[in-house]
Order: C-alpha cells, then sequence, then structure tokens
C-alpha cells in the first residue's frame, strides 16, 4: 500500500477534479484499514484501464449492463494493492484479450465515482463510492474479444474521435473520459 500511496502523493494532478479527488483517495488510504475490500459499504479501490491500440488509432470499450452504457474496462481492487495489476486483469477478464500490456506504469488519471445502489446477482448493494486509479494500457485490436456473462453485453474497438461519444454518461463523458483523451492525445482533438 505505501508504493500507491507514494506514486499517488508524486502524481501531479491534471485538474481540480484530480487535485480533490486525490486528497480523498489519499486520506482513505491512510484512515481507512479495509479500503481494498468490497466490505468497506462506503467507499472502496478500483482500478480502470483506458485501452488503445498500439497507434493509439482505437480505444477499446465494455458495454456494461450495470450501467446500460459503453464504458471503460476495469474493476474491484479486492483486497489486492497492486492496482495496475487489477487494471490488467480486468481488461483481460471484461474483453477476452490475452495481448495486453501498461504504456506505463505511472497512473494516468485519478478519480472519485459515485454508484448507484444496485443488485448484483440477486443481492442488493448499496450506493457507495470507487476511489479510482486509471492506467493507459496497450492491447491487440486484432485479437478476438469476447463478452463477460453477466458483465458486459459487447466489446469494441472505437475509433478514438467516436468511443467519448460512445456513452451514455453525461458526466462521465464530460469530465473522465474527456480528460483521459485529453490527457493520451495532447494538442491533437
Amino acid at each position: 500500500m505505501q508504493k500507491l500511496i507514494s506514486q499517488l502523493e508524486e502524481y501531479t494532478p491534471f485538474n481540480e477534479q484530480e487535485e480533490r479527488d486525490k486528497g480523498v483517495i489519499l486520506s482513505a488510504l491512510k484512515t481507512q484499514p479495509d479500503i481494498f475490500e468490497r466490505s468497506n459499504l462506503i467507499a472502496h479501490m478500483t482500478a480502470s484501464a483506458w485501452v488503445v491500440n498500439k497507434d493509439r488509432s482505437k480505444i477499446l470499450l465494455a458495454y456494461h449492463n450495470i450501467y446500460d452504457s459503453w464504458a471503460w474496462l476495469g474493476g474491484h481492487a479486492d483486497g489486492e494493492k497492486d492496482l495496475l495489476k487489477v487494471a490488467m486483469k480486468e481488461v483481460s477478464e471484461e474483453s477476452g484479450i490475452k495481448n495486453i500490456r501498461p504504456v506505463s506504469e505511472d497512473i494516468l488519471s485519478v478519480e472519485t465515482l459515485t454508484v448507484d445502489g444496485h443488485e448484483k446477482k440477486g443481492i442488493y448493494v448499496p450506493s457507495h463510492l470507487h476511489l479510482n486509479v486509471t492506467f493507459l494500457i496497450e492491447a491487440d485490436d486484432t485479437e478476438q474479444t469476447r463478452i463477460r456473462v453477466g458483465e458486459n453485453s459487447n466489446v469494441a474497438w472505437f475509433d478514438r474521435d467516436k468511443a467519448v461519444e460512445m456513452s451514455n454518461e453525461k458526466w462521465f463523458k464530460e469530465r473522465i473520459y474527456s480528460k483521459l483523451m485529453k490527457k493520451v492525445y495532447p494538442g491533437n482533438l
């Protein structure tokens, strides 16, 4: 956990959202012993991946059933403190793609995400926060994708200029995915 705390302390926020969310995440890491577990019903750590192909012309998205929207890939830490490892595992599990690699081990972005209450496997999950760290991952866009039954209903590559518009979630489009695009393609949008 100390490695993650150090990474976050050294991380330079991109904007006010990241500045504020970085503070929330660091506070939780330092004060909540169960912050890497879903048993913390208020907030827990998650990792996401902004997945690009080799020439950076496409973005990989999954149609997430719970959000009824195209979205990035990622998931819960579930006790794992190496969030890059979590992001890599989630990309593979959610897309079926095995030929993946981190573009960098550095954090791409940080965000505190709200999750509305919902049912999962017949059990009600109360509203809570995902304290999220995002990494830039490269994947092979020629490799066959597959859905993860129960979690998503489609996985597809989108041209980079269309990817953000595929989401149905206004806040994610405006605040998160647009920010990620600016960070990955500075000056080229």
